[in-house]
């Protein structure tokens, strides 16, 4: 009797562990929240910071950490009341260039909506501390095709004058490249 025990408990370790294990790594990918930066300083104020003219400079990866392309981008943006404007002027590193321009409305309580001509429906934001949390669907030509792409797009305040943009873009819950830009004022 002993012996059979002896053959179920490595079992039942073996067993519990994975299970361990398995929590862990769901819980490891558990997204990041906006609340999770509700003490961070300097606070992002999103209509102070985005009012004027600024500068970008950014890095597209693609899935496996290769860049894709280089870019910088002027942008002016103003507001009247609770809504504002973001020009985009884009240069790319293979000489391409684009344009965006972002509504955008202030709808109180830290909560924000975007809409530009190539983001499908409107862009949800909320902010928190030093950081600024949207997401949204945007057309992306490539090859001569448009995808729809969904962005999960996250701001830090850096300090005064510095904000860093990361944005993870996806397709079908796929990872398709990660957008890293760094945005200053002046």
């Amino acid at each position: 009797m002993e012996s059979l025990h002896m053959t179920h408990a490595p079992t039942f370790t073996r067993r519990r562990a994975l299970g361990s294990l398995l929590a862990l790594s769901v819980a490891g990918c558990a997204a990041p929240r906006i609340e999770d930066h509700a003490q961070e300083r300097p606070l992002f104020d999103l209509r102070g910071f985005f009012d004027g003219r600024l500068t970008g400079r950014g890095i597209f990866f693609d899935r496996n950490g290769h860049v894709v392309k280089r870019f910088v981008v002027q942008m002016n943006a103003h507001w009247q009341g609770a809504d504002g404007t973001l020009d985009e002027h884009f240069r790319y590193s293979d000489g391409s260039t684009s344009v965006r321009t972002w509504h955008l409305r202030d709808l109180g309580q830290e909560r924000y909506l975007g809409r530009a001509e190539d983001v499908i429906g409107e862009a949800q934001g909320r902010s928190a501390g030093n950081a600024f949390h949207w997401v949204y669907t945007l057309e992306l030509p490539v090859d001569g095709r448009t995808w729809h792409v969904e962005l999960d797009d996250w701001m830090y305040r850096v300090d005064e004058q510095t904000v860093l943009n990361r944005s993870r873009m996806s397709k079908f819950g796929l990872n398709l490249g990660e957008l890293v830009l760094d945005i200053r004022r002046g």
